[in-house]
């Protein structure tokens, strides 16, 4: 059974940075693409990062290009988000996910998907 348990979100302000954390158990996970997404209060769940079982591909979202770095220790595990440069907009609930389809910024494309992580940036 695919168990995915983020961790590392909080309250932090505005030009302050987190790193969210999310450790993989279940599946070999050397094998699988991982992606990261955040809900808004209100809002649908949106795309944020994503980077291949080698991880020597990563994509982002326009929003947090040059921001935001996605990185994975296999060896681990677990896949990282490190967040720089935080803004009040980036407050939301980050899930990571699985991937086994094909088009990485789409939510169906993943098969399994963490609890999430609260991340609060104030101004």
């Amino acid at each position: 059974q695919v168990q995915l348990v983020e961790s590392g979100g909080g309250l932090v302000q505005a030009g302050g940075s987190l790193r969210l954390s999310c450790s993989a158990s279940g599946r070999i996970f050397s094998r699988y693409r991982m992606g990261w997404f955040r809900q808004a209060p209100g809002k649908e769940r949106e795309f944020v990062a994503y980077i291949h079982w080698s991880g020597d591909n990563t994509y982002y979202a326009d929003s947090v290009k040059g921001r935001f770095t996605v990185s994975r220790d296999n060896a681990k595990n677990t896949v990282y988000l490190q967040m720089n440069s935080l803004k009040p907009e980036d407050t939301a609930v980050y899930y990571c996910a699985q991937m086994t389809g094909t088009y990485f910024e789409l939510e169906s494309e993943y098969d399994h998907w963490g609890q999430g992580t609260q991340v609060t940036v104030s101004s």
